[in-house]
């Protein structure tokens, strides 16, 4: 580190004639006296009326402060998040959903980023809920599929948020409606969700949208064989993606796989017929065709008047998932059942009691305790 005549200083690595943007300078400390310790200005804490305003308005700072609130556990946060969504909920319901699920290694993530960023450029505003696998450690998303899209990140109409999935059945995020919920109200005419991969349980996503797509890829091997039948069973489309180059060969003939097996199937939507499409989220090749295929599926249930049943039908399926949701939580809260949950565990597990005597002692507990109140 050599020293400048005026009291800055240049670091050994930095170039001779780098010029002064190189130079740092080292300014003599205060003593404490003269310099009392400020402590970082916190964020203000926003009323209620300063969130719904804020998300009606497409603020999407407070949008994104309003579904951590949403995706909090704190029961005061769930409280007032409950009142956000009873105020917004008017708002809500008027974009396109669609559920985006594939085997690992598709390119789920590069094809969104691809249909989004079209969806942008044609004025459509898009919001992304990417469901992550959640970290064991922290609870966080592992991913962080809006560091993996970075061309749709930088769309003014578009938002990316990444959600933990927290272990939640098909990996859907606990808090994924409620999500949607705020980003409709925000103005978003289009959904994207995005879930972690294909498993037994992944159609638990269907539940929430009202396009179901499914993407795969060709040269894998047997392409029945790498997914579940019952996911194909309720995919509106299956994308055949990375058609390009030396793959497009092999992309088009497992289109035409597809569409045979789905010929056989009983459609995922009444009145619906379910296709197989290529595209390439690289060339951006089918992308268009793909979109227009879910215009297409809008219109047409739209005529049948399936697509308002099966928002209603979801909605009441929500519903049942919250109660069951808060059950749970009151049952492993009451104070009788998480006094004597470990000593019955051990009992289990030692094979002194069976474990369906077990969960009826602990349900007669949590029973007795709520028949006094």
């Amino acid at each position: 580190m050599s020293d400048n005549s005026d009291g800055k200083q240049l670091p050994e690595w930095a170039p001779k004639d780098g010029g002064e943007g190189f130079f740092s300078e080292v300014r003599p400390g205060t003593d404490g006296d003269s310099a009392p310790y400020r402590p970082r200005k916190r964020r203000a804490v926003l009323s209620m009326d300063d969130y719904e305003k804020g998300v009606l308005a497409g603020d999407r700072t407070i949008l994104a402060r309003a579904i951590t609130l949403v995706e909090s556990n704190l029961p005061e946060h769930q409280a007032l998040a409950s009142e956000l969504l009873r105020r917004v909920q008017p708002h809500a319901g008027n974009s396109i959903r669609v559920g985006i699920t594939g085997v690992p290694g598709a390119g789920k993530s590069t094809l969104i980023e691809a249909l989004g960023t079209k969806l942008c450029q044609d004025g459509h505003k898009v919001a992304v809920l990417a469901v992550d696998p959640s970290s064991s450690r922290s609870g966080g998303s592992i991913l962080g599929d809006k560091t993996r899209m970075e061309d749709l990140s930088r769309e003014k109409n578009a938002f990316i948020r990444p959600s933990p999935s927290g272990g939640a059945l098909g990996g859907v995020a606990r808090k994924s409606r409620e999500t949607l919920v705020l980003c409709e109200a925000a103005g978003f005419d289009v959904a994207l969700i995005e879930t972690v991969g294909v498993g037994q349980s992944e159609v638990t996503v269907r539940s929430m949208v009202d396009f179901f797509m499914l993407v795969l890829i060709s040269g894998a091997g047997d392409e029945l064989q790498g997914i579940k039948k019952g996911v194909i069973e309720l995919a509106d489309l299956i994308v055949i993606n990375k058609a390009d180059g030396d793959n497009l060969h092999k992309a088009n003939a497992a289109m035409a796989e597809m569409n045979r097996v789905l010929h056989y199937l009983q459609p995922a939507t009444p009145g619906w017929n379910s296709r197989s499409l290529t595209a390439s989220a690289l060339t951006k090749a089918g992308v268009s065709e793909l979109w227009q295929t879910v215009l297409d599926y809008r219109k047409n249930t739209n005529e049948s008047g399936e697509w308002t049943s099966r928002r209603r039908h979801q909605d009441v399926e929500w519903m049942h998932s919250m109660i069951e949701e808060a059950l749970r939580h009151m049952f492993y809260h009451d104070k009788h059942v998480s006094n004597n949950l470990p000593m019955l565990e051990r009992a289990v597990a030692d094979g002194n009691m069976p474990p369906a005597a077990a969960t009826m002692e602990l349900l007669e507990m949590f029973k007795n305790e709520y028949a006094r109140v």
